[in-house]
């Protein structure tokens, strides 16, 4: 593995997440608090930390997290999609395993346009005979 800091961008619906990573001990830091503190929900401190788990690394490097924009769990999408392309950064080796697994895949699912003349995406008005 090479040393130094370094940076990968993850995205998933309108939350982009930068991410920077150096050796260290395993801290996250999101938006300058802790993992458990910014996101509350474990399936989302789960989704953070699947890269990690799965590449064994999660005790090396300490990781600089400023994310923006969606929801949470969004973000934590986010965040996911960009550790895991920290990692191939850093080691090539690893792409294989987080490719297969589906974290290196950018989830391009967007929300649809709300329409002219209707209430919503796909909502229409009541139609009525009379």
């Amino acid at each position: 593995m090479a040393e130094g800091l370094f940076h990968a961008t993850g995205k998933r619906k309108s939350a982009v997440a930068r991410i920077w990573m150096k050796p260290g001990t395993g801290e996250i830091s999101i938006n300058k608090r802790s993992l458990t503190q910014y996101l509350n929900r474990e399936a989302d401190q789960n989704a953070v930390m699947e890269p990690l788990e799965l590449t064994h690394l999660g005790d090396k490097f300490d990781f600089y997290i400023n994310v923006r924009g969606g929801g949470i769990a969004g973000q934590a999408g986010a965040i996911r999609h960009g550790i895991s392309r920290v990692l191939v950064d850093t080691d090539p080796s690893l792409r294989d395993p987080l490719k297969k697994a589906g974290f290196l895949t950018r989830d391009s699912r967007m929300k649809e346009r709300k329409k002219y003349g209707q209430p919503g995406a796909r909502a229409r008005f009541q139609y009525s005979k009379r």
